[in-house]
């Protein structure tokens, strides 16, 4: 291609005014790109006459950014940034010059309509996401599904395969399989993500990325409630090589206990009172994919050595059943209990818990990354409303420690959106105190003498770290059995 068209991610206007340019140039290669990665990008490419910034911003490395357009520039290569907003004014005037700016106020669509004399009236209503017909909001849900997936999955290319769509007006039968596989992956899953870019979100996606290609590895999700643990173990098994593969998610605490062995390995016809045909259990389910087994700590004992046999050997009978049926299931265990605790008090079997606790994840709670907030809550916020919260409503959202974590957030977030309240210090003042249970209890005064106030210390480590009595020792930096001591005396 002798064409790169650069767009931004996140917008609506910035895919439309791609697609504009691309009915303009008939063929061109297109690229989503952020600020901070577009001067490194300018410096990789290569090999084209022509590259369209747009609606990118310039606010990157401004040293890199004039290297990479200088040596863009010196092979012939003409550049051309359209935007929205106004050239910044630190850059200098020969950048602004090899950069050739056209600026429209009225968005980056209308920019490259009015720099290149085309019209885009079919385009409007997706440009200002409203009123769209029913194509056009198929094409937005398009949009969403591939950014989604750029997010989540770092996959670029349905974000231009998308675009591409749109300048050429593509209806959904013209969509390939994966494109229509993608966008029912986006409906089920759409509304899981794991945003944040704190330290302790890194070091998170960090072992997601590690674990998640060793399909067979058994994975251990530990966290509170509300921390996102399903959407941990959706992203590995998306991460996976059992993708394209059934993804099957169970909770523990939902059935009776005598039910769930036939849940587990499923029941032929005649097997008990009602069962009036055979039915396949969740390892057959999952056969080939992913089993998610969510508050396995919830799971009763007798559960336990049902859920053993199949781990060891790898094979299920159905209930009523004689024949042997070999699996190939990943398992994926949460809980936001104590499973080394529950073992030590008889609760859990420890032959399971040697099985499950392969690999080890730890999702942080959300008071321990405040500073992710910001982008979760504006996440959520510019899918309702289209536009971001104010800097004081974000702040206003950050001194509180959400017990129930995200899904506390997302609930709070929710209830100013349906109420259209504004005032987030009212709204947060009112949550409070229809929350004020959950919140923890006020820090008891230490006592003077020294090891009762060690105690006391060491019984808070432990809650804190939500009564994990391994977690707890690492943070004293004393043995386990130190801690269980101190526990059994406070």
């Amino acid at each position: 291609m002798e064409t790169l068209i650069l767009t931004g991610w996140g917008w609506s206007d910035y895919a439309c005014a791609a697609a504009l340019a691309l009915r303009h140039f008939g063929k061109a290669d297109i690229r989503g790109v952020s600020t901070r990665r577009l001067p490194e990008l300018l410096n990789e490419i290569s090999g084209y006459k022509t590259i369209l910034i747009l609606g990118v911003g310039l606010t990157g490395n401004p040293e890199l950014l004039q290297k990479g357009v200088e040596k863009l520039r010196a092979k012939g290569c003409n550049i051309r940034w359209i935007s929205a907003l106004p050239f910044p004014e630190n850059l200098p005037d020969p950048l602004r010059i090899l950069l050739n700016p056209f600026i429209d106020e009225d968005g980056v669509t209308a920019a490259v309509s009015n720099c290149f004399g085309i019209p885009y009236d079919d385009l409007l209503p997706l440009v200002r996401e409203e009123n769209a017909t029913s194509e056009l909001r198929q094409f937005r849900q398009l949009l969403e599904a591939a950014m989604y997936f750029y997010r989540n999955y770092q996959e670029e290319k349905p974000y231009s395969d998308a675009i591409r769509h749109i300048a050429q007006c593509d209806p959904e039968s013209k969509w390939s399989d994966s494109e229509r596989q993608m966008l029912e992956h986006y409906k089920r899953f759409g509304n899981r993500e794991l945003a944040g870019k704190s330290h302790a979100m890194q070091e998170l996606l960090h072992k997601i990325n590690l674990a998640a290609p060793h399909d067979h590895a058994r994975v251990l999700i530990f966290g509170e409630s509300g921390t996102g643990k399903e959407t941990v173990a959706l992203q590995i098994h998306n991460k996976s090589p059992r993708r394209n593969e059934p993804y099957i998610t169970f909770n523990c605490a939902c059935v009776a206990s005598h039910l769930l062995e036939s849940r587990f390995f499923g029941h032929e016809k005649g097997a008990f009172t009602g069962a009036t045909e055979r039915k396949r259990g969740l390892f057959e389910l999952a056969d080939g994919g992913t089993l998610f087994l969510d508050e396995i700590g919830e799971l009763p004992l007798e559960a336990q050595g049902i859920l053993l046999r199949v781990l060891e050997g790898g094979r299920i009978i159905r209930l009523g059943g004689s024949e042997e049926i070999e699996v190939n299931v990943r398992l994926i265990a949460a809980t936001n209990r104590d499973l080394a605790a529950m073992v030590h008090d008889g609760k859990f079997r420890e032959d399971l818990f040697l099985r499950l606790n392969v690999i080890q994840i730890l999702v942080p709670p959300l008071r321990e990354r405040k500073c992710d907030i910001e982008q979760i809550a504006n996440g959520y916020w510019l899918k309702q409303h289209k536009h971001r919260l104010t800097p004081e409503q974000v702040e206003v959202l950050k001194t509180y420690d959400y017990p129930g974590n995200v899904r506390e957030l997302f609930n709070l977030l929710e209830r100013a959106s349906v109420l259209d309240e504004q005032d987030f210090s009212r709204l947060l003042a009112e949550h409070k105190q229809m929350t004020a249970s959950l919140a923890p209890a006020a820090a008891a005064e230490l006592p003077d003498e020294l090891d009762a106030a060690t105690r006391l210390h060491v019984r808070h480590v432990y809650e804190k770290y939500n009564n994990n009595l391994s977690r707890a020792a690492a943070a004293l930096k004393i043995a386990r059995n130190t801690v269980r001591k101190y526990l059994e005396e406070a």
